[in-house]
């Protein structure tokens, strides 16, 4: 029987995140539909949009003001007529001529008359009837946008694997889209495991704690652009755990938390062996996240089928109601995925086993399982960037681990700080909920003063 490898493969932050991206890079997304575009924002691009006219179609004022011949304003202050006024949406006439001596009042957003090159402000004139005296002078070019100077016809302004966000929904509106080709959602199933976790409605025993892992790890998965898959509550029985595991396997992507230490009854990796499991790293020196799990299975592989194990659902069995892709966007576990995209038999279906720890299982999402999970989801891969900022207040702690800890960054416009927030270790949730992003310690690092710029992972 295949084993987790021995002894633990544990890397550096740096070669883990690295060994991941080089994984990511490898995936390819499920499948497309098409969404109005008021639904796509958050999902990725799977086509590309054109350009469907010149942009601007014509030469664009970018003030109010009058547009004028640059040569006019040689020696100021300079008078000249006023022959016509072009508010914005207004088609000029051909046939209107600004000749030398001569002005036209404008908007921002009009159309410039070809005759002209320059639109004076016009906070530098001052006008009297039919005349506009100007006190300013300007270049040719000043205050006008040239026709196709931002786009020409048929350029491409978006590419597929492009997150939509604000800008490019105005994009696509600008070019008249009012549907989009999307990558479909990955789905991903979440697998907590352990005998003290009990559902958030079940009332508690003194020796158990609510399962926050599934929820936070589904309120990341959407973030990110994919559909949570929930599994109940995986006990910390084998035979149960196989089964789960075999369930979690039929998304596109499986993530579980717990049971990846090294305790009597920690048995995750013991039980993804059976599945033929290659494990890539079993560990990383983070603070919080340390014993975090990265591999994938061949599809298929020691995987039974719910038949044999006699396996149905049931309402013990399966999450409540409030799971159901009803009333939070989650899927139901039972749920087919067969028709959604699965990798084809030959391929290989990746996972994640997290931390229980609910910081731990939080930061570790966000370092190693994002860019999988947004390459799923069509994505092209990229770095993992740190933010700086000045440290507000003294850092003492060892050093060895690469750390991740929760930090409230303030301030105001460019004077930004970030401090620390107080915390009890990786299961204080309430002190992560506090927080607005992790200070990133090297590992070398005993000590750093008030001022140092420290680099930051945004929540």
């Amino acid at each position: 029987m295949p084993t987790p490898p021995t002894p633990a493969t544990i890397l550096t932050f740096e070669q883990a995140r690295h060994l991941v991206e080089q994984h990511a890079a490898t995936l390819r997304p499920r499948g497309k539909e098409l969404v109005e575009l008021l639904d796509s924002p958050g999902q990725i691009l799977a086509e590309p949009v054109l350009a469907d006219r010149n942009f601007p179609p014509f030469p664009r004022a970018t003030r109010d003001g009058y547009a004028v011949r640059a040569a006019d304003l040689a020696n100021l202050p300079a008078t000249l007529a006023v022959i016509a006024e072009i508010k914005a949406g207004a088609t000029v006439d051909a046939s209107l001529k600004v000749e030398s001596g001569q002005a036209a009042a404008i908007m921002t957003g009009a159309p410039a008359p070809q005759s002209c090159d320059a639109v004076v402000m016009v906070e530098y004139t001052s006008r009297n009837g039919d005349q506009v005296t100007i006190t300013k002078g300007i270049a040719a070019g000043h205050n006008i946008v040239p026709i196709a100077s931002e786009a020409k016809r048929g350029d491409r302004l978006l590419s597929p694997g492009v997150r939509l966000d604000q800008a490019a929904i105005a994009v696509a509106a600008s070019v008249g889209r009012s549907r989009l080709l999307v990558y479909s959602k990955p789905r991903v199933a979440v697998l907590a495991t352990g005998d003290e976790l009990v559902d958030i409605d079940v009332p508690l025993a003194p020796n158990q704690i609510r399962n926050s892992n599934t929820y936070s790890l589904a309120a990341q998965i959407q973030a990110a652009g994919g559909e949570p898959v929930l599994l109940p509550i995986a006990p910390d029985e084998p035979e149960r755990l196989r089964e789960l595991i075999a369930e979690g396997l039929e998304p596109d992507l499986l993530l579980l938390t717990g049971g990846v230490s090294m305790g009597k009854y920690d048995l995750v990796e013991q039980v993804l062996a059976q599945f033929e499991a290659e494990f890539f790293f079993t560990g990383a020196q983070i603070q919080p996240g340390r014993p975090v799990v990265f591999g994938r299975v061949p599809c298929g592989a020691g995987s039974p089928t719910r038949e044999e194990h006699g396996f149905k659902s049931s309402e013990k069995d399966a999450p409540s109601e409030r799971h159901a892709s009803g009333g939070h966007g989650f899927s139901h576990a039972d749920k087919s995925t067969k028709e959604n995209g699965a990798l084809a038999p030959e391929g290989h279906k990746y996972f994640f086993g997290l931390p229980g720890n609910p910081v731990s299982t939080m930061v570790t999402f966000e370092l190693f399982v994002r860019p999988v999970l947004e390459a799923l989801a069509g994505m092209p891969p990229r770095k993992l960037v740190f933010l700086h900022a000045k440290l507000k207040s003294e850092i003492k702690t060892k050093p060895g681990l690469k750390r991740f800890l929760p930090a409230i960054l303030s301030g105001e416009f460019e004077q930004a700080e970030v401090e620390l927030v107080r915390w009890q270790g990786s299961g204080d949730i309430a002190a992560t909920a506090a927080a607005n992003c992790y200070i990133v310690i090297p590992p070398d690092r005993e000590r750093i003063a008030p001022g140092e710029w420290v680099p930051l992972l945004m929540q």
